[in-house]
């Protein structure tokens, strides 16, 4: 999963030789540090219960509102293979895939296998190391900061919970158009249930010392600090979806699950759209072969 909100303080890009979209072979770098210079930040998901749970591929871990309600989070799914419901989801793919808060990279590393080339984004260390180790490339990045091949992906996902990014799903939607080609591709997973709703959580391990057992929050979970989230249902997201001027290309449900797949409005891209596509040819180096075409 990814980070909430874009963070001060990023790296400046490069001074750009020449502007437009991003060249395969321009400032890349291939190899395990392909993502070193990627922006230094301190982020929510990147506290400790969050990379703990990635590093151990198991739970507990929640999301924690502020009353002490908890969401759980399938640590164990995320760190598995790619089940039968993440398939329904990948098989739509089109184009070059870009896996909005990756997470450990189960899905990337899927998409590589049926011939995708495809980059993961997530703001935590861990996820970033754990999908590289995988064999899938992936930068330490939010899906808010600028990004390889603006405007030329050809599909973009948020599973997992990740529509929630930012506690605002029409922004995190006006970034997706931002990001997509002509006539792109969103799949988005929803919440099973009618619901749409914003919210600060902390990440919390559930634990209470050495048993495991269920407290208000460990020590490591009290000092991760609070970020806006946002659950929203199918329903929900179809009407922020519309609003934007987003078109509805498929819903479905797999294993519990529910998916919506949407295609990018037509609209003009703004000037700070335009700007930011140039900066990102010459920003973090990326594999290669990862980058749209």
């Amino acid at each position: 999963m990814s980070t909430t909100v874009p963070s001060s303080g990023l790296a400046a890009p490069a001074t750009a030789d020449r502007v437009g979209a991003p060249d395969a072979h321009e400032a890349v770098v291939d190899g395990p540090d392909a993502v070193a210079a990627a922006p230094v930040r301190t982020a929510s998901w990147g506290a400790d219960p969050y990379a703990n749970a990635l590093r151990t591929g198991r739970g507990p871990l929640f999301l924690r509102r502020s009353d002490g309600w908890l969401l759980p989070l399938d640590v164990e799914r995320w760190c598995s293979e790619a089940g039968s419901a993440d398939l329904s989801a990948l098989h739509r793919c089109e184009g070059p895939v870009l896996d909005i808060g990756c997470g450990p990279g189960r899905l990337v590393a899927e998409l590589a296998s049926l011939g995708h080339r495809a980059l993961g984004i997530d703001v935590s260390e861990a996820a970033v190391a754990r999908t590289r180790g995988l064999g899938g490339a992936a930068l330490l990045r939010s899906v808010f900061d600028p990004l390889p091949g603006e405007g030329r992906w050809g599909t973009l996902l948020l599973l997992d919970g990740n529509i929630g990014i930012g506690g605002d799903p029409a922004a995190l939607l006006d970034r997706a158009a931002d990001l997509l080609g002509a006539d792109g591709l969103l799949i988005a997973e929803t919440a099973p249930v009618d619901v749409d709703e914003r919210v600060r959580v902390r990440l919390d391990d559930g634990r209470d010392g050495a048993d495991g057992s269920t407290a208000p929050a460990s020590a490591s979970s009290c000092d991760a600090e609070p970020f806006p989230w946002a659950r929203i249902g199918t329903p929900a997201l179809l009407r922020h979806a519309r609003a934007g001027g987003w078109r509805t290309a498929g819903q479905w449900g797999a294993e519990g699950r529910t998916f919506v797949s949407l295609r990018r409005p037509v609209r003009e891209r703004s000037t700070r759209t335009s700007s930011q596509s140039a900066e990102s040819a010459n920003s973090a180096p990326v594999i290669n072969s990862q980058l749209p075409k």
